[in-house]
């Protein structure tokens, strides 16, 4: 009998971490979940700009094209800001004894907040190269981004990490590398919110409210309803074991500081968003969809 039964608990169902092994090559669903998210997400943000009723007069400045062009900067941006920021904020003592560690990413180590840097510095360095309009971009890259975070928590539960605080609920979860004591799967929790919730939420907003027609508006509310969540579900899940609680607070943690500032800018930016309407940057036809 496992210890999960023992508990009177739901077991954990035990995936194996690589999907598809070809001699020395493995496959994990780790890799597999940021295609899915970037894939998901460049098919999304093509419909966004390609669709004429979500955008003022029915002229969107960003055509399907720069879509296309702008999937190789956010994936540099996505890999490159979420593995430094895993390591500067979570991991940097590690990762200095073994500096060879930072190029292992198939062992995870990534961060959201790292990568959401590397996005925003990819995104301004694409508008400046092919002369886009920042904050509309930002609006529909942040709009798309919850594909991402749906797949990307999925995956952190296939590996059976990042795993919740001990708990009593009746759907708590034995992790097999976090001992046999019942905790909350935060993962789900996580993906749920970040990545369902906040998705449905963006939705409305685009297709219901027009806030493609007010620049920062989507991209506001999407850090603010992230940052809230996560800070949400930070009490349900416990720290790296690296850091532990800061402070010595015994909940306070380094994901809800990096959230923090999330929340002020997500209401700056929604607070200042002004409706305006683009003149036609090119001969591609918005479709009415």
């Amino acid at each position: 009998m496992t210890a999960s039964a023992l508990l009177g608990v739901l077991a954990y169902p035990a995936i194996d971490p690589v999907f598809l092994q070809i001699g020395p090559i493995a496959l994990r669903w780790y890799g597999l979940a940021y295609v899915a998210g970037i894939l998901c997400g460049w098919l999304y943000g093509r419909h966004l700009v390609g669709s004429a009723r979500l955008w003022p007069n029915g002229v969107s400045p960003i055509t399907k094209a720069d879509i296309d062009d702008f999937i190789v900067w956010i994936t540099i941006g996505i890999v490159a800001g979420g593995r430094l920021g895993s390591i500067f904020f979570y991991d940097f003592e590690r990762v200095a004894a073994d500096p060879l560690s930072a190029l292992r990413v198939w062992e995870g180590g990534m961060s959201f907040h790292g990568g959401l840097l590397g996005v925003v510095v990819a995104m301004a360095l694409f508008c400046r190269t092919h002369k886009v309009p920042l904050f509309s971009l930002i609006d529909v890259v942040a709009a798309s981004v919850p594909f991402g975070l749906f797949f990307g928590r999925i995956a952190n539960f296939i590996n059976g990490e990042l795993w919740g605080a001990p708990s009593d609920v009746p759907w708590a979860m034995a992790f097999p590398l976090a001992g046999p004591e019942p905790r909350h799967p935060s993962q789900l929790y996580e993906a749920g919110l970040e990545g369902i919730v906040l998705f449905l939420l963006l939705r409305i907003l685009t297709h219901h409210f027009g806030a493609l027609g007010r620049p920062r508006l989507v991209g506001g509310a999407f850090l603010l309803l992230y940052g809230a969540a996560r800070i949400f579900v930070e009490f349900f899940r416990l720290p790296d074991a690296q850091l532990g609680y800061l402070l010595g607070t015994g909940w306070l943690t380094m994901g809800m500081v990096l959230s923090l500032p999330m929340l002020a800018i997500g209401l700056w930016a929604m607070a200042s968003a002004r409706p305006r309407a683009y003149a036609p940057r090119a001969s591609e036809p918005a479709t009415p969809a």
